[in-house]
């Protein structure tokens, strides 16, 4: 049995999908802004937040940035009415599972929320936006979310994320070859690396995979499958 915080200032909306979700046999919190979530947050440990992005007190930008930082392993997802609103690329900076528009698709919704990972987030250091997208896309088939950097500085622009892995492209804007990948080493000591890359050259640093352009996406997602597999064995371990 999972448990999801759904957050949303139209408690019918909100009423009528925790009754959809809980007749699938999970369990439901429901706020209606994001000070309520957050006390919630704070007492009870979720597999998945269901956020609006506009809503009275802190719009759902605010409430995923301040979830992180209580549980950053908490998968997130946005239900809006407002898909082109310009603080959801702040929330997606975060690592958001999905964007869903409203009058919500329940089936797409109750099929992401049956792969969600809790600590599935996945950093993608890539600058061909169709690459990043194809990855990004085929991770959220596999439950895991994604945050993205399209160059080595905008790897230090990492908000307060905590990926187990990174998938990285050995030559981004900003840097030479291999320089991503010690961005990411010193913000996240000990992170997993594979590398996605064009480039015939195996980097020096430490890594977990190694993946030549253009390579066998299920491979890759085996690969990203191992890691979360062995860190959740390594966590349970006494």
């Amino acid at each position: 049995m999972r448990r999801y915080l759904i957050v949303d200032d139209n408690r019918e909306f909100a009423e009528n999908l925790a009754e959809i979700l809980r007749d699938a046999g999970d369990e439901v919190a429901i706020a209606e802004n994001g000070q309520e979530a957050l006390e919630l947050a704070h007492g009870s440990r979720f597999d998945a937040l269901l956020t609006d992005m506009r809503m009275p007190l802190m719009g759902g930008a605010e409430l995923v940035h301040e979830i992180r930082r209580v549980d950053p392993e908490a998968a997130a997802m946005v239900i809006t009415a407002h898909v082109a609103d310009d603080a959801i690329e702040a929330a997606r900076r975060e690592g958001l599972l999905a964007v869903l528009p409203k009058p919500v698709a329940v089936g797409r919704l109750l099929d992401l929320l049956a792969v969600a990972r809790r600590d599935g987030l996945v950093a993608v250091v890539e600058d061909d936006p169709r690459m990043s997208d194809n990855l990004c896309e085929a991770l959220r088939g596999r439950g895991f979310a994604a945050v993205t950097a399209a160059s080595v500085l905008e790897t230090e622009r990492l908000g307060p994320v905590k990926p187990f892995c990174a998938l990285v492209d050995l030559r981004v804007p900003g840097g030479t070859d291999g320089e991503a990948m010690r961005r990411l080493r010193e913000k996240f000591p000990g992170l997993p690396m594979i590398v996605v890359t064009g480039i015939p050259e195996v980097p020096a640093l430490p890594h977990e995979g190694y993946f030549t352009k253009p390579f066998d996406t299920a491979e890759l997602l085996s690969a990203v499958e191992r890691i979360h597999r062995h860190r959740g064995e390594a966590v349970a371990r006494p």
